[in-house]
């Protein structure tokens, strides 16, 4: 999931040819920056991090201080993109928090299969990374064989994976993967599903026609038109304050069908509205109170 993670700090931060100096005023305003456009939370522990993350970027432009740096973000939307994009880690893989997907195979699965052919089902994978994740809802909803995914066809299927990053976004389209990356996937899955190539493996084509990916920042409007059967929305929040936690969940309870689950992060809770709305079901796993 895009969020904003933990890398090895540089040995100091005295400035440099290589890596200018980021003072307290400038840092300040690039922590207003993310919380602006991205509603991340960057206290005054992450100016390491941000310092080593973004040394590259005043670099790539030519920049001589962060000052400089600073001026450039707040004139130039795309620089102040990829800095949000600079940001943001992006950790996971293939069946990552595997409860979650076993409660959807037995629980989620069997309602899903049991609904009128003609009801389109529709899941979104919030803060989708680099596909792992969407990818390993696909194979369960699939199952581990071909005949056990028989009763999918005809049937309208959707998979949305966003994420703010548009390179993760991008990784998550051509659904491409080393052979380590492919690991955690379970043998029958992968041998049903993945397809082995010269650099690794790709989606099969069973998978990537289920699944859209599209960029999308989580507190901007959302051009969602369907409510969903299943959110997954993982380790997005953590760096998030309470706020804006409390807003996101809150419309991600809206995007819910009334007989939805919702799918949060082990570290992870409901707060506000959204803690009022849903009720329990499973390790960080909830639903409507008023859901059968």
């Amino acid at each position: 999931m895009s969020t904003l993670g933990l890398a090895p700090p540089p040995s100091d931060l005295l400035a440099t040819d290589a890596m200018p100096v980021l003072g307290d005023a400038e840092f300040a305003a690039l922590a207003r920056i993310m919380q602006s456009d991205a509603r991340i939370h960057l206290p005054p522990a992450k100016k390491t991090l941000v310092h080593s993350r973004l040394s590259r970027r005043v670099r790539d432009n030519g920049l001589d201080s962060f000052r400089a740096y600073v001026a450039l973000v707040e004139r130039n939307a795309e620089e102040r993109r990829l800095m949000v994009t600079a940001l943001t880690t992006n950790h996971t893989h293939f069946f990552r928090e595997n409860h979650h997907f076993e409660h959807f195979r037995a629980t989620v699965l069997p309602r899903l299969q049991a609904r009128p052919a003609d009801r389109p089902i529709r899941i979104w994978s919030a803060g989708c990374s680099t596909g792992e994740e969407v990818y390993s809802i696909a194979m369960t909803l699939l199952g581990p064989t071909l005949a056990e995914s028989r009763w999918t066809q005809g049937r309208d299927i959707r998979l949305l994976a966003t994420d703010l990053s548009q390179p993760v976004v991008e990784t998550t389209r051509r659904g491409c993967y080393g052979a380590s990356a492919v690991e955690p996937i379970p043998e029958p899955y992968r041998k049903a599903w993945m397809v082995k190539d010269e650099a690794g493996y790709r989606v099969g084509d069973a998978l990537r026609k289920l699944v859209t990916a599209r960029v999308l920042n989580l507190f901007e409007p959302w051009p969602l038109t369907h409510q969903y059967d299943a959110i997954f929305c993982r380790n997005v929040m953590i760096y998030f304050d309470d706020p804006a936690k409390a807003e996101l969940e809150a419309r991600l309870v809206d995007q819910l069908a009334p007989d939805g689950f919702l799918y949060i992060g082990h570290s992870e809770r409901l707060i506000g509205t959204a803690a009022e709305r849903m009720r329990a079901c499973g390790q960080t796993i909830y639903r409507p109170r008023d859901a059968a």
